[in-house]
Order: C-alpha cells, then sequence, then structure tokens
C-alpha cells in the first residue's frame, strides 16, 4: 500500500473535498480485518473507488503494498468521521468488523442519516442478523453461512437462506412501526419497535446514545 494512501483524518477531510468528478463506483468499508481488507483489494482490483476505516492503524498491514485504495485510520461509528471521508457520497457502504453492536451502529448511521442507498452490516449473531433484516437493514451472517457449508458437507440439504446476503425490503419507518422477528423468543408474533436494539435471545432493550458495546474493529 502506498503511503499516501494511509491517512489520519485531517488529510482524508482534504481528500474528500478534493475528490473530482468520478465514474467509478464509490464503496466504504468499516473494518479492515480478514475479510474488509480482501473485500476492499477485490473491489479496487476491479476499478472501484474504495475507501477502508478502521480504529487500529496495523490492520492495514492486511492490504497488499500496491491497495490502490484509502486507508484511513477513524471511528467508523462517529457520524462526523464518515462525512469527512466522504460516506455521504458513497454508492455502497459495507460494516465489516468483529462487533455485532459496533457494525449495527455504523450501517444504520450510513443508511438512516448520511442516505446511503446500498448498506450491509455483517452480524455474526443469527437472531440479530435475522431481526435487523426484518427492520430494514441488509445483513450477511458468518455463522449462518458456516453452518449451512458445514452442513452440505455432511450430506445435509441447504438450508434455505443461509447464503449470501439477506436483502432487507422497503418498509414503512415510524413511531408506531413494528416488525415481527422470526425466531426470537416468544414465536414468529413476537414485534420489535423500529430502532429497538436486539439482545441474544429475542429480549429488547432501547439503545443508548453512541453506546456500541463492542470493542476494535478487526
Amino acid at each position: 500500500m502506498s503511503r499516501s494512501s494511509l491517512q489520519g483524518l485531517g488529510s482524508a477531510l482534504a481528500t474528500a473535498s478534493e475528490r473530482p468528478g468520478r465514474n467509478a463506483m464509490r464503496t466504504i468499508i468499516v473494518g479492515c480485518g480478514r475479510v474488509g481488507a480482501g473485500f476492499a483489494e477485490r473491489l479496487a482490483a476491479a476499478g472501484q473507488d474504495v475507501t477502508i476505516l478502521d480504529i487500529d492503524s496495523d490492520s492495514f498491514s492486511r492490504l497488499a503494498p500496491d491497495f490502490p485504495g484509502e486507508a484511513i485510520r477513524g471511528d467508523g461509528t462517529d457520524e462526523d468521521t464518515l462525512r469527512r471521508i466522504g460516506a455521504d457520497e458513497a454508492d455502497y457502504f459495507y460494516a465489516l468488523t468483529e462487533g455485532d453492536n459496533r457494525n449495527i451502529l455504523c450501517a444504520q448511521m450510513a443508511a438512516e442519516t448520511l442516505g446511503v442507498r446500498h448498506v450491509v452490516a455483517k452480524i455474526n449473531d443469527p437472531v440479530r442478523a435475522e431481526a435487523y433484516t426484518a427492520l430494514g437493514l441488509s445483513t450477511i451472517c458468518r455463522t449462518t453461512r458456516l453452518v449451512d457449508a458445514l452442513g452440505r458437507y455432511a450430506g445435509l440439504p441447504p438450508e434455505p437462506g443461509a447464503d449470501g446476503v439477506h436483502v432487507a425490503q422497503p418498509h414503512q419507518h415510524g413511531p408506531d412501526a413494528t416488525d415481527p422477528v422470526v425466531g426470537a423468543e416468544g414465536g414468529a408474533g413476537a414485534e420489535v419497535r423500529a430502532g429497538a436494539e436486539v439482545r441474544a435471545g429475542g429480549a429488547v432493550e432501547g439503545r443508548a446514545p453512541g453506546a456500541t458495546g463492542d470493542e476494535g474493529q478487526a
């Protein structure tokens, strides 16, 4: 990765404001772990304009030395940080850290506050992944995909809907909006308030402003 690719937020602000008119798809990835780094390199190789963000600058060592995109140290759950790197102009936004809460928070911010049209959050808890998909957030669940892949290897039939990204269907937001949580305790008839925090096991709690519950972006 070229030295000009690794930036702090100060230089990132200048980069975002000075970026010329573009034809390439603009993609933001939060989390430079193995998944985030590998995906960033694949998109950049295909000609996309890629920025990858992580709070740990050491994580950028996972990128190839000639990575053509931008690697920026910063907090993906902070709205000002996302605006400074131009996330509000992104075509695609992927939250791929190792923390479910962190991924949910920054993905919701990208979709609801910054207006990014295509947003995906990696959520490792299958119950929460399904619940947030019902609430309008596209998700991918590594746990569900691994269980399905191992089951197929063992000769079991594929699990319906286990492969790929679970694309959320548009739904109506509002103070009285409710959505069914399939697979949560209480059965298919259970309901979750829009914007509520879904805990493992199907319990619902309010989310404190700015709370993530997860540390690190691996």
